[in-house]
């Protein structure tokens, strides 16, 4: 009992003494803030209902008219494209999640639009915002580090296979 006593005032003094021989460092720079960029992107979203879109979740109520049911969560995983023809070029591709909450079918959305093509590639903008009149762009990846801006959005078809939706994004990043 005696030597785990001593033992134990052994190592407080140690640790004492570690304490106080150690000091905090710290070296203050100027800050140099870098200039900002306003960039403009257009592209389209194509999605394929059941393929590039599933529904995860689905509430069970009865009383809804509307063609997308409320209380519905939706994963996408959709390409970007430069036109709005299904064969134009892929620039990246739309991932996230959609949570259909409204009795209009507005949405609550989290989705990331990333560039694998390009000025951008590697580069992603996220979006988290409410679907109308337009979308916040709340942060990116890359060159989009820091971003902050609109999503404007306009529907060009909506079938009950295909979604085009066309996108102008007005970016401010650094």
């Amino acid at each position: 009992m005696r030597g785990t006593s001593v033992l134990s005032w052994i190592l407080i003094i140690c640790v004492c003494q570690v304490a106080v021989r150690s000091q905090y460092y710290s070296d203050t720079l100027p800050y140099e803030p870098r200039p900002v960029v306003v960039t403009n992107l257009h592209f389209y979203m194509h999605e394929i209902t059941g393929t590039t879109a599933v529904v995860l979740v689905q509430a069970n109520v009865t009383s809804n008219n509307s063609s997308v049911p409320f209380a519905t969560l939706v994963a996408v995983n959709d390409p970007l494209r430069t036109g709005p023809e299904p064969d134009s070029d892929v620039i990246g591709n739309v991932q996230g999640i959609s949570l259909l909450a409204g009795s209009n079918a507005s949405s609550t959305q989290y989705i990331e639009f990333g560039f694998n093509t390009g000025k951008f590639n590697g580069s992603s903008l996220s979006v988290f915002s409410r679907g109308d009149p337009g979308l916040a762009v709340v942060g990116g990846r890359g060159q989009f580090a820091m971003a902050t801006g609109t999503a404007l959005f306009n529907p060009i078809l909506i079938n009950a296979t295909n979604v085009i939706i066309e996108f102008n994004f007005t970016v401010i990043h650094y």
